[in-house]
């Protein structure tokens, strides 16, 4: 959606390292946003976004549509199935978010007509609903899942961080610490006590806001009350930070 950093710039590497061409796709999309504040305030800053692309990857496409582009005058999500892996996490807190998602993807693929299409796991149930999409819509492209780009506090670089001063951006490296204090202590401690560490830790932040934080089934995104053996597991969790919202993942081994 713009406001490019490092962790984009990777996501077109990737797609190079597998295509011939890339195209990258720049549009705040409105129908994916279930509350207008956050739409205003999200960082646009196209002209800047290109010329880091041009830098980088100078052969890359940029599209950059305005909303009559993509919706002309009636800017609606579609509705979408997507089953119980939108049913939590950001699909309970963000209501209308992933119909927005599948909305501009479905249409951004039909215009573009990719082989293959990056999205980073920093995003991960983001990923697993444009999964779905394109099994539902039986779209010819293959969706390839790319590791989170991270500063080197931990914090997974976003848009959002813009948002954050320098103080906040280094206290905001809590979020991913709760998620190594879980991974670390997987294997040992029950979810129920994992979820109470984990809420204890932002307890004691006075500038924190905690969420939600769930351990789900990579498969279905549904929270987990216990663990099952052969069964892969992600933490999720979502956190304000000074009313700025930040959210992170990371792959629990059992």
């Amino acid at each position: 959606m713009g406001a490019l950093h490092s962790g984009h710039l990777a996501l077109i590497g990737e797609a190079l390292q597998v295509c011939d061409l890339a195209v990258v796709s720049i549009f705040v999309n409105p129908t994916q946003f279930n509350n207008f504040s956050d739409l205003e305030k999200y960082p646009r800053h196209l002209e800047h976004d290109v010329l880091k692309i041009q830098a980088a990857y100078p052969d890359t496409l940029v599209f950059a549509p305005d909303v009559n582009d993509i919706y002309g005058a009636h800017v609606e999500a579609e509705n979408f199935d997507f089953g119980s892996i939108t049913k939590f996490m950001e699909g309970e807190f963000r209501t209308g978010h992933f119909n927005g998602v599948g909305t501009i993807v479905k249409r951004l693929f039909n215009i573009v007509k990719p082989d293959y299409a990056f999205f980073g796991e920093k995003d991960f149930q983001q990923l697993r609903v444009i999964q779905k999409l394109v099994e539902i819509t039986q779209q010819p492209v293959q969706i390839v899942g790319c590791k989170t780009q991270r500063e080197a506090s931990g914090l997974a670089k976003s848009s959002r961080n813009e948002r954050l001063s320098a103080t906040q951006k280094e206290e905001a490296k809590i979020i991913y610490e709760a998620l190594q204090m879980v991974s670390t202590n997987f294997k040992k401690n029950s979810i129920a006590d994992l979820k109470k560490q984990v809420e204890l830790l932002f307890k004691a932040q006075p500038n924190f806001e905690l969420e939600y934080f769930e351990i789900a089934d990579v498969k279905d995104l549904v929270p987990c009350i216990s663990k099952k053996p052969n069964t892969k597991y992600r933490a999720f969790i979502a956190a304000f930070v000074n009313q700025v919202r930040l959210i992170d993942n990371l792959a629990l081994n059992y």
